[in-house]
């Protein structure tokens, strides 16, 4: 009688490792919906094949170069930005900060 402890232990390790083992089976590999790719993606592939053929120094310099050009900045996106660079200023040098920016 004192075997039927240690034998239903053993019994439930052996159950338990073999649920185990097949629960944990690799699953297939499944490729998750591609996402449409973003713009800066898009700008990313477009300067990579302008960059062909440069390496080094050369090719980290065109390639900062040509992500941070970009459209032009709408007028109220501009005015959202020299605001934001005059704050902190009161009338006159306030207008003077922002038709400045505003010129350049």
């Amino acid at each position: 009688m004192q075997r039927l402890p240690g034998l239903s232990a053993a019994l439930a390790l052996t159950v338990s490792v073999a649920a185990f083992a097949n629960s944990h089976k690799e699953a297939p590999m499944i490729a998750p919906a591609s996402a449409p790719m973003t713009t800066q993606q898009a700008k990313t592939g477009e300067c990579n094949k302008k960059a062909a053929g440069k390496t080094g120094d050369a090719r980290e310099a065109f390639m900062k170069n040509c992500l941070s050009a970009g459209a032009p900045m709408s007028q109220q996106d501009k005015t959202k930005k020299c605001n934001a660079e005059a704050a902190g200023k009161t009338g006159d040098a306030h207008k003077a900060a922002l038709q400045a920016c505003l010129a350049s």
